[in-house]
């Protein structure tokens, strides 16, 4: 069972052309701006410093997969793949400690057409937080400007 409070960089995730899917790579640095070396096709909906990073569920994907999705690790365009967290926990406003990195949860990625390919029906709506909390990917800004590195370890600093 993952733990509330602690889990780890399952994989960072980049596409330098754009949107998705985002590929592996052993290590990115996380500005306020965004993860340097991906672009986002559409900034109006993507990017920007309220979402300069996107982060998913290891747990989740491997959920989906066992319902016959085809997702895998950065198909749905997160940059940072982590594991050990009680995904349907975290919220707006709570921050995590991402090796050196400090980031602070903005809100929930909606899901879009780009994502259809990552779905056996092609309906990208089974992440939506609106139809099945707790299952959304997240957007988070960046507090603390860093390199994450994959292995690296995440732990869950609620304000207050």
């Amino acid at each position: 069972m993952p733990s509330t409070g602690s889990g780890r960089v399952a994989q960072v995730n980049v596409n330098p052309r754009g949107g998705v899917p985002k590929h592996a790579t052993p290590s990115a640095r996380v500005a306020a701006s965004g993860v340097i070396g991906d672009k986002q096709r559409d900034r109006r909906f993507h990017g920007g410093p309220e979402r300069a990073v996107s982060l998913y569920s290891a747990e989740r994907i491997a959920e989906l997969q066992s319902e016959g999705h085809p997702i895998a690790p950065g198909s749905t365009g997160e940059n940072l793949t982590i594991e050990g967290l009680d995904w349907g926990a975290l919220g707006i406003g709570d921050r995590l400690r991402v090796g050196e990195l400090l980031i602070e949860i903005t809100g929930y990625a909606a899901p879009c057409a780009n994502i259809a390919g990552s779905f056996a029906d092609g309906l990208s709506k089974r992440i939506s937080q609106k139809l099945h909390p707790g299952w959304s990917r997240l957007y988070a800004r960046v507090l603390s400007e860093a390199t994450v590195h994959a292995g690296d370890p995440v732990v869950l600093v609620r304000p207050g």
